[in-house]
């Protein structure tokens, strides 16, 4: 009876080593920061196999030696490890855009918090004064809803409407000071290579929008900055506006 134990325990032995080399893991990293990096797809290009690798970095994925694996993630570029061993890996990814730490050069431009601020602050008036921008409706204690005169007087009187137009100044002046401290030289200079003439003349071409940037991510507005210099590249006098023409008066 011994004997026959002892064998089916080199038998469990012997599938245990052969379900140990059926499977190759390893630990996926970013080359620059060196942190670990989670969400990236792990495939088997020999088998098909398919697996991403967990929140520390780490895969386990079935492969062979000779069998090709693949490495992707879409904030970095793909990688391709032929296995020769079962040897636990170590795999770097490149970053496609390159992340930038926070960036504080702002061509000396005020924050335009702040500039809005002061511009509320000296026109107090339009804002929480008489002509400041009041609701139609009003709410008396006692009495209930009811029209606002002070909303009333301001949308026909010519004040009212001054008032209204200044306030509306002032918000898309804040806008273009958003634009302005966040798409600045220094730092698309340092992005595109650009200076000079060409930096100057890219920047007025390429301008973003304000929604844009209150809505895109850093990786966004950089990768944007990246696509427009391409294309800039490739066609310099493109948006070009064209000189006035001169018309003689007969």
């Amino acid at each position: 009876m011994k004997p026959v134990l002892i064998f089916f325990f080199c038998i469990l032995i012997s599938l245990k080593a052969l379900a140990q080399e059926t499977s190759v893991a390893g630990i996926i990293f970013d080359t620059d920061s060196k942190d670990r990096l989670s969400r990236v797809n792990v495939m088997n290009l020999n088998t098909g196999a398919s697996t991403y690798n967990n929140i520390n970095g780490v895969f386990t994925i079935d492969a062979k030696p000779g069998d090709r694996l693949v490495f992707s993630q879409v904030e970095h570029f793909a990688d391709t490890v032929t296995i020769k061993d079962y040897i636990p890996l170590a795999i770097y990814l490149r970053r496609i855009a390159i992340q930038l730490k926070q960036v504080n050069i702002f061509d000396s431009l005020p924050d335009p918090q702040k500039r809005l601020a002061a511009r509320k602050r000296d026109n107090s008036k339009i804002y929480g004064g008489s002509l400041g921008n009041k609701d139609m409706f009003s709410l008396t204690p006692g009495i209930g809803v009811g029209l606002s005169i002070d909303a009333i007087y301001n949308a026909f009187s010519k004040a009212g409407r001054n008032a209204a137009h200044l306030r509306e100044t002032i918000e898309a002046d804040y806008r273009d000071d958003v634009v302005d401290y966040r798409f600045n030289k220094g730092l698309v200079s340092r992005i595109t290579g650009l200076k000079g003439f060409e930096l100057t003349d890219f920047m007025a071409k390429y301008r973003p929008g304000y929604y844009f940037l209150a809505n895109a991510t850093e990786y966004e507005f950089i990768n944007t900055i990246r696509n427009n210099l391409k294309r800039y590249r490739r066609n310099p006098m493109a948006y070009k506006v064209s000189p006035l023409v001169e018309t003689k008066k007969e």
